[in-house]
């Protein structure tokens, strides 16, 4: 990263989120796939949703009134479904009641600039349908179901009105729309960071704030994401591998902890954890942690919860705990920022 002017390329990206946040009221956009709703949203003529988690996605320009959900899934991920996380019974409520319209789109990212060139469109209460007919005969305590193209038209081949949507393939597609001149800024960065570093995936997960804090520590990032190339979030030059944890505040999400997860962490160095202030693209803190005591300390509070769970007759639905500052202490946390 030492012939690559870091902070150029990051201030760019830093400015653009500020002109949309600014012109829109949607800020933190490069965390969760946020850009890509913003993608969607320009391609369909929408109305963002300032927000995060919990809140419709967009609204019509029009009124305003009718809200929509967006899922998306990207040409080069290795999955090709649609994801819902939480199919509980209220969720699926929540759908059928507030949510007029849920678009299940498709973005071509094998060229640059990516764009949206296909959806379906389902009502909330198609959608809440589906989910309450499907949703019975799967066992995982996540509650989490993915939805296939194939999926939606043999359970909706009788409604001639769910079929899958064309939009013309025109990668300048992005620069038509309400956000364009955003999108446009937002997508050169990238590009131009990716190219200047030899990496890719930036816009995937939190692979961005990884990036951010790796710059601090002289690491280097691992661009993939998920599967045995993606194991882990970055190296430093002798090898040794870490895992990351991003967040705004002291307290990282462990999720999904199985025993197969936590044999894979044993082989890392240590763990990072950041604490980053997203809208002003700056860490605030950075914790080392060793691996075995990590480890140790997660496995425990798993365990603990399980345990109180089963006591109280309830279901873990997710192997999920936080890590905050009593862990910190608990682990001898090293705090290197």
């Amino acid at each position: 990263m030492s012939n690559v002017d870091f902070s150029w390329h990051i201030n760019k990206m830093k400015k653009a989120q500020d002109e949309i946040y600014s012109a829109h009221g949607v800020n933190d956009i490069f965390t969760s796939s946020k850009i890509f709703e913003i993608l969607i949203a320009s391609a369909l003529g929408h109305d963002l949703v300032p927000g995060q988690a919990g809140t419709a996605d967009a609204t019509d320009p029009e009124t305003h009134k009718k809200q929509f959900e967006y899922k998306h899934y990207k040409e080069l991920s290795s999955n090709h479904s649609w994801t819902f996380n939480d199919f509980s019974d209220s969720v699926i409520a929540k759908i059928h009641s507030r949510i007029d319209s849920v678009f299940y789109c498709h973005v071509d990212d094998r060229k640059f600039p990516p764009f949206l060139d296909w959806y379906f469109e389902l009502t909330g209460p198609e959608t809440a349908e589906y989910l309450s007919a499907k949703t019975p005969f799967i066992t995982n305590s996540r509650k989490m179901i993915n939805v296939s193209q194939k999926q939606i038209l043999e359970f909706f081949a009788k409604a001639p009105h769910v079929r899958r949507r064309e939009i013309k393939k025109d990668y300048k597609q992005m620069f038509n729309g309400k956000y364009c001149q955003e999108l446009e800024s937002i997508f050169n960065s990238v590009n131009e960071l990716e190219s200047a570093l030899e990496l890719k995936n930036l816009l995937t997960s939190s692979k961005l704030w990884e990036l951010v804090v790796a710059e601090k520590l002289g690491h280097h990032v691992n661009s993939e994401q998920g599967g045995r190339a993606g194991a882990h979030d970055a190296h430093d030059d002798r090898g040794n591998w870490y895992e990351y944890k991003v967040d705004i505040s002291v307290g990282w999400s462990f999720q999904d902890i199985s025993d197969a997860v936590l044999n894979k962490y044993s082989n890392l160095e240590a763990f990072i954890l950041a604490v980053v202030d997203k809208p002003n693209f700056e860490v605030k803190e950075i914790y080392r942690v060793e691996t075995k005591a990590l480890i140790s300390i997660i496995r425990d509070k798993r365990d603990s919860k399980a345990a109180d769970y089963k006591q109280r007759g309830k279901e873990v639905r997710r192997s999920q705990v936080t890590f905050g500052k009593r862990e910190l202490d608990l682990s001898n946390a090293q705090r290197i920022l």
